[in-house]
């Protein structure tokens, strides 16, 4: 599997990671998942402290035992939750980031986490102090990058233009097309993209059609056109989750593909795209009958 640096940080991830939120809640399925991703040549986990208020780390840090050097993990941080508790709150402040990083290293049993995220964020947020508090973790060695989980250009044009971070996860596909209006200034300031959201849901494998019975809307598309362009893109385009998945990445900007599954088989499915054989002509025909957007919201 190609590996593709992570912006201008000194991370090589394999361009499929494994996205732990969907993963199995019971530890040997997990297991057998990741081992098989790991053994596959995928080297990238993400996961939250957010997920399962913690468990979803931990079940990651007990599959990795034994192959830490095999992996390279990367959590979020900022939803906070009380345990026992439903829901969370959004806190960015200092205090408690410092303090997450400890449950989340002792959660995954390790003393270093390689890429930390802001797991969201508001133009109202405090950005200095925000950014200070991980670049002090990074000088103590308790992570080696930073980054952030952020679909808001409101967010992301000043947090990379006042940080050393090197990352930012969006939301990307052929029925969310708005990351494309801020990839040039990504590319611009060495910034990798790691891509989330890229089968849509499922609308852009081959169960596409049976995945739009349950799907009312995603991205730029409503409960009113959004039955049409899946019905098209399944009926146009052969092997149509190939081709999806390697019209991501083919953009430059992009370094992995977060893959979410609760399955072996749905590992196996996208492994199998990713090693399958996708023409330029395919993915033009593809986006051709997707539609380019810019964000609307979350601008100014």
């Amino acid at each position: 599997m190609k590996h593709v640096q992570l912006g201008n940080s000194s991370l090589s991830l394999s361009e499929l990671s494994l996205g732990g939120m969907t993963l199995p809640k019971d530890q040997a399925s997990t297991d057998k998942i990741i081992h098989t991703a790991l053994d596959a040549g995928i080297n990238w986990i993400d996961t939250a402290d957010l997920y399962e208020q913690g468990a979803n780390e931990e079940r990651i840090g007990k599959s990795i035992v034994g192959r830490r050097s095999d992996v390279l993990l990367s959590t979020k941080v900022g939803n906070r939750f009380e345990e026992g508790k439903e829901g969370w709150t959004w806190d960015p402040n200092p205090k408690w980031i410092e303090e997450a990083i400890h449950h989340s290293l002792k959660r995954l049993n390790t003393d270093v986490v390689d890429l930390y995220q802001l797991h969201g964020g508001t133009k109202e947020d405090d950005w200095d102090a925000i950014i200070e508090t991980f670049e002090k973790l990074q000088d103590k060695g308790l992570i080696r990058h930073y980054g952030i989980s952020s679909i808001r250009p409101n967010v992301i044009y000043p947090y990379f233009e006042k940080s050393r971070a090197v990352s930012v996860m969006m939301q990307y596909s052929g029925l969310d097309r708005r990351p494309e209006s801020v990839f040039p200034f990504l590319e611009q300031h060495e910034i990798g993209v790691l891509v989330r959201g890229g089968q849509a849901k499922g609308l852009l494998t081959d169960a596409a059609l049976e995945k739009s019975e349950k799907i009312s809307s995603f991205g730029s598309y409503t409960e009113e056109d959004l039955p049409t362009i899946v019905k098209q893109l399944a009926h146009d385009i052969p092997n149509l989750g190939a081709v999806s998945l390697h019209h991501i990445l083919k953009q430059s900007a992009v370094s992995s593909v977060v893959i979410g599954t609760s399955k072996l088989s749905q590992l196996q499915d996208t492994l199998k795209n990713y090693y399958h054989s996708v023409t330029d002509d395919e993915i033009a025909t593809y986006v051709a009958l997707t539609k380019p957007e810019k964000y609307k919201e979350h601008v100014d």
